[in-house]
């Protein structure tokens, strides 16, 4: 009788794909449900087209946003030599560190008709109201803003290496046939960073259809406020769960998108000439022009909104720093430290089991692990919620049976649903970490050990965690910074009277009171800076 064998790191695998893809289906088997009665009907019949209307808008300006600052900053950064160049590469990654519900609030406050630019304008002209016109932020266009000067990093960034990696031999060779600057970027550098500018485009776009804080602020209707208010105000959860698996098939369609888009493209350089290339000096005012234009998006993205926040933070008199405040940072720290460490293990679980695993079911399960990261906030917290609460009611009742007591909601009613989440949004963070760095180490050591006599928990132990420590901090603090931001799946998952730092800059952004969100909105930029001041220190070495 053949004895079946089972890889104890496959069982894992196959255990964490399906506790993260679990939210994702419940969300998903409630396309078709029936039951929602009079409400879904009512919001079908009057808010969702304005929730599809405002979400494509979004994703479309947005998107052309991104693309054209991250892109022309990338290129000018890469490929020219103008001053403060050598700044500005490190730099343009600053505003990921500020959320975008964040800089909402900070530019509400600065662009108010009582607000220092309004008020500064009408003492220095003399005028009243009636005598100009100032833009209205807090819209469909302001919200376009907030996005496109956070989320640009992330074309910048993908765009940036793109052009690093395959410009100096395809573009000397462009020189030789007579392309000048102009027709080399959009013939040669543009199309080779395609797939790299689809990426990030993507991932700005995913950020944007998760993020609830800025949209809800400035009174625009999209699926996440739909999502928050069919649970909350009307009471109806499978009306929720409806509009997050209409917001979840976005998130496909977009993924899809980006996918089909390279058709059967390939980008590959062959010249074997990668060499770092000289920059093209740019003087006089083409060069103070490229500064401009870096300087721009790092202005409105990050310095000018740090210096508002400081300024709202010390000069409100009442600073917010008390006892409450700290109880904030305690709750906000022990959430994202916790699925922080739960995170690295079972990322690193994940990748040491597939790099073991000589079959196809591995990788495949890690890649369906990652696929949480492109899921919204809001839709996970309802597909976490739905079979959670029922789990959480069955125990109550078995509970009451054993000991005749009740223990009320034991999941739910703590933090254990919120962090299981965050894990599902966020272990691919983690795992996308580990998995780069492990494939750094060669397989020959794996053999040198076992040669050695060490099974493979040794060889873990003693040989692949010494080296991946470095990159196992490095994955713990970006899903600690991103806890720390996150702020949909927190609003609708916190236990009674458990509040944040996010959750209490939105509730007082929210009241108008916008100096006293000031100072935990400035702890969670702080945190943020943290994995972006290790990032510029790697960009900044590059090119010495």
């Amino acid at each position: 009788m053949t004895r079946l064998h089972l890889n104890p790191l496959l069982v894992v695998s196959a255990a964490v794909a399906a506790l993260v893809g679990l939210p994702v289906a419940s969300v998903l088997t409630n396309i078709l449900s029936g039951g929602t009665g009079a409400i879904w009907s009512h919001l079908a019949a009057t808010v969702l087209p304005d929730y599809v209307a405002n979400t494509l808008v979004l994703c479309l300006t947005v998107g052309l946003g991104v693309v054209v600052v991250g892109v022309a900053t990338a290129w000018l950064t890469t490929m020219h030599e103008f001053p403060g160049r050598r700044i500005f590469e490190w730099a343009l990654i600053l505003p990921l560190a500020m959320p975008a519900y964040v800089l909402a609030y900070v530019y509400t406050d600065f662009l108010q008709f009582v607000g220092p630019l309004q008020s500064f304008l009408r003492e220095s002209f003399g005028w009243s109201k009636a005598d100009y016109w100032f833009p209205e932020v807090r819209s469909l266009g302001g919200a376009v803003c907030m996005f496109v000067f956070v989320l640009y990093p992330y074309v910048y960034l993908l765009t940036r290496t793109a052009f690093t990696e395959r410009a100096s031999g395809m573009l000397e060779a462009a020189r030789t046939l007579g392309l000048g600057p102009w027709r080399s970027f959009f013939r040669v550098s543009l199309p080779l960073a395609r797939p790299a500018v689809a990426a990030g485009a993507a991932l700005a776009l995913m950020e944007t259809l998760a993020d609830y804080g800025t949209v809800s602020y400035f009174g625009v209707q999209t699926f996440t406020t739909g999502i928050y208010r069919a649970w909350f105000s009307l009471g109806d959860r499978i009306a929720a769960a409806q509009l997050a698996a209409a917001l979840l098939c976005f998130v496909l369609l977009l993924l899809m998108i980006e996918r089909r888009s390279r058709g059967r493209s390939r980008f590959h350089d062959t010249t074997g000439r990668n060499r770092p290339r000289a920059g093209q000096r740019l003087s006089g005012w083409r060069g103070w022009l490229a500064s401009a234009v870096c300087a721009l998006p790092l202005t409105i993205g990050f310095l000018l909104p740090a210096g508002l926040l400081l300024r709202l933070g010390l000069g409100s008199g009442e600073a917010r720093f008390g006892e409450q405040f700290f109880t904030m940072v305690r709750n906000s720290f022990v959430l994202a430290g916790l699925t922080a460490t739960i995170a690295v293990s079972l990322a690193l679980l994940l990748a040491y089991g597939a790099r073991l695993s000589k079959g196809l079911l591995p990788r495949a399960l890690n890649r369906l692990v990652s696929l949480g990261y492109a899921v919204p906030g809001s839709v996970i917290a309802v597909g976490v919620l739905i079979p959670v609460s029922r789990l959480d009611i069955w125990l109550a009742g078995q509970w009451q049976d054993w000991f005749g007591t009740n223990p009320g909601l034991l999941l739910t009613g703590g933090i254990a649903a919120l962090i299981y989440a965050y894990l599902v949004r966020f272990l691919a963070v983690a795992l996308q970490a580990v998995n780069t760095s492990l494939a750094k180490i060669t397989a020959n050591m794996d053999d040198a050990a076992r040669g050695l006599g060490l099974g493979q928990s040794a060889t873990l132990r003693r040989v692949h965690l010494p080296i991946l420590r470095g990159s196992l901090f490095t994955a713990g603090l970006l899903v600690f910074v991103d806890v720390m931001k996150e702020l949909p799946a927190t609003l609708v998952m916190r236990p009674f009277d458990f509040d944040t730092l996010a959750t209490q800059a939105y509730t007082l952004a929210s009241d108008e009171r916008l100096a006293e969100a000031a100072s935990a909105s400035l702890a969670i930029v702080a945190v943020g800076l943290l994995p972006l001041i290790a990032m510029s220190r790697q960009i900044s070495r590059r090119r010495r």
